[in-house]
Formats: structure tokens, C-alpha cells, sequence
């Protein structure tokens, strides 16, 4: 039968061996250490509950604008039928 040929010298092991992307381990990137302090919390739970109220405090006054405004309209248009 055939058989293989075998050469003389033995040939020694590639240099770079090619990985598949699924044999590579994903680089991690170091995460930031973030330390964050109470009174930072502290300022932004002030600042939160600061704007908070400032935006009912617009909301309400756009509502009592609006009343007084159809408040307003219904008694000019009373005047004006008379």
C-alpha cells in the first residue's frame, strides 16, 4: 500500500499560531474607581427636591393664571351682552 513519506528532519512549530475569535478572551478595560461622598448625595437630593417644587410652584401658578384668565373672559363677555 502507500505510505507516507516522512522528511529527514523534523520541522519545528510555526512561530505565530492563528486563535479564532471564539478562543480569545474579550480585553477588559479598567474601570474607574468612583468614590462618592455623602455630602455629594446630599446636594444632589437638595438640588432634586429644589427643582422639584420650583415646577409645581410653575405649574400652579400657570393654573390659577388660567382661571383667573376664563374668570376674567366670562365676566367681560357678561358686560358686553348687557
Amino acid at each position: 500500500m502507500l505510505l507516507p513519506k516522512y522528511p529527514d528532519s523534523p520541522t519545528p512549530p510555526p512561530a505565530h499560531v492563528h486563535h479564532t475569535v471564539a478562543d480569545q478572551v474579550p480585553a477588559r478595560r479598567p474601570v474607574p474607581q468612583i468614590s462618592v461622598s455623602t455630602g455629594a448625595v446630599a446636594a444632589v437630593l437638595v438640588g432634586g427636591v429644589v427643582l422639584t417644587a420650583l415646577l409645581a410652584a410653575v405649574a400652579v401658578s400657570a393654573i390659577s393664571v388660567a382661571v383667573a384668565a376664563v374668570v376674567l373672559r366670562s365676566l367681560l363677555r357678561d358686560q358686553y351682552r348687557r
